[in-house]
């Protein structure tokens, strides 16, 4: 399994995820050429995507979600308007081809938001942004993945000095916003296992945070929890070009 995060952050999200037989995309915040390119890279077309896993109905993540048949989409009720997605229920797995998937529950100020589980053989992929918190509940379902995707949003004092409206921060810190660094890398490290390889950091803020700032928060947490953070591949997705991770020779 190997993935390929088109971009991650506040202008726009699309990850897609690729199986010995299957391949999927999280989420379509970004303009259909975005995921052309990224497809052409590995010999495919949007024709090629079997399916498409939209988080929650916030612009960034579904604004390009016309360009795919509605007989692809996958979300929880009341995600996507009308008919236009295949209803799914949370911690339920349904296939596609050789991939299990399973949604689970997230804190944000949207509509039946959630993050995703991937697997296929021995390998799992866990995807989890646009939380104000992290869930513990869920724990059980995402523990030990060999690749983790988890948002680390912003820097709690560059939020503060920011320009923004007072109740816009107040959103972004609430229990319905997004994680600041040092949440994500605690959440992280309830999450990981023996059989975790990376760690990407994203939907990183371009005015709240910095990779190298993040990077920093996930140092200093580890540190202090004992777990030696050089076990694993950790980087910080970019907002505006494509980051290929996973085993991409597998």
């Amino acid at each position: 399994m190997f993935f390929d995060i088109v971009g991650s952050g506040s202008k726009g999200n699309a990850t897609l995820v690729f199986t010995d037989n299957a391949t999927i995309l999280i989420d379509m915040g970004l303009p259909l050429v975005r995921v052309e390119e990224e497809l052409k890279r590995f010999n495919k077309t949007i024709k090629d995507i079997d399916a498409i896993l939209i988080t929650h109905n916030h612009a960034d993540h579904y604004r390009s979600i016309k360009s795919f048949s509605p007989k692809k989409m996958y979300s929880l009720e009341g995600t996507i308007p009308g008919s236009l997605s295949n209803v799914i229920e949370l911690n339920t797995p349904f296939n596609i081809k050789d991939a299990s998937i399973t949604a689970f529950k997230t804190s944000h100020d949207a509509i039946n938001p959630c993050g995703y589980v991937i697997t296929s053989g021995n390998e799992k992929l866990v995807y989890m942004t646009d939380t104000g918190v992290y869930l513990s509940i869920n724990t059980p379902l995402l523990k030990n993945p060999t690749y983790l995707i988890i948002e680390s949003n912003h820097d709690i004092q560059l939020l503060l000095h920011t320009n923004r409206p007072m109740e816009l921060i107040q959103r972004i810190m609430s229990p319905f916003g997004h994680l600041c660094n040092e949440d994500s890398a605690f959440a992280a490290l309830e999450i990981i296992g023996e059989n975790t390889k990376e760690i990407v950091l994203a939907h990183i803020s371009e005015e709240a945070n910095t990779p190298e700032t993040a990077l920093k928060a996930y140092n200093t947490i580890f540190s202090y929890k004992g777990v030696d953070i050089s076990k694993y591949k950790v980087r910080c997705a970019p907002q505006w070009t494509y980051m290929i991770g996973g085993d991409i020779n597998d």
